[in-house]
């Protein structure tokens, strides 16, 4: 078992994170769906991922390329060997699409804060609006691993094979292709 109770060490407790987030070898990172929160206040220490304007294709709906991820992730100073914790808004739901993109590109020590930026605030922890200055690492991401992504002429081969069926949580907006993200829901 997990040192924080957990079968496997994906999910980390806000006390984890308090008392490992200054530890060399450990980043923190927050990626909100609204991404103007960090600069209202976050867990110290932590750097700003922008699910947007980092971690989207500027011409493609798409990942960005292995090159610009490496220099993303050692600009904020996280190296192939940190533990990097994930943790946002709205449920962690872009820290969760955020572990998926590092695992896609082959980082092996990811985490999610257990209740996220939520939890944090609830509990009364601190808060900063300091911007931290990490120190530049040299990062080798792996060559992107398509086998955890779905795209859509597999998922439609997969839903032609058999009695299979999809779930879609996207909004009405999204689905017709008017919203990027649902906006105002929890």
């Amino acid at each position: 078992m997990a040192e924080n109770g957990y079968a496997k060490p994906v999910l980390v407790t806000s006390d984890w994170v308090a008392e490992h987030g200054s530890d060399d070898n450990v980043a923190i990172a927050e990626v909100d769906e609204n991404p103007d929160l960090y600069e209202e206040g976050h867990i110290p220490g932590a750097v700003k991922l922008h699910w947007r304007d980092d971690l989207q294709d500027p011409v493609e709906r798409d990942v960005v390329d292995r090159e610009t991820f490496e220099q993303l992730l050692g600009e904020r100073g996280i190296g192939n060997d940190t533990t990097v914790v994930l943790y946002g808004d709205k449920n962690n739901w872009f820290a969760a699409y955020a572990y998926w993109y590092l695992k896609v590109y082959g980082h092996d020590d990811v985490r999610i804060l257990d209740g996220g930026r939520q939890k944090w605030i609830d509990e009364g922890r601190e808060l900063t609006i300091e911007a931290p200055s990490p120190s530049p690492q040299t990062y080798s991401a792996q060559e992107r691993d398509d086998s955890i992504r779905a795209y859509r002429d597999q998922v439609r081969d997969w839903l032609g094979a058999d009695e299979r069926g999809l779930v879609d949580v996207r909004s009405p907006g999204e689905i017709a292709g008017e919203l990027m993200g649902r906006t105002g829901e929890e």
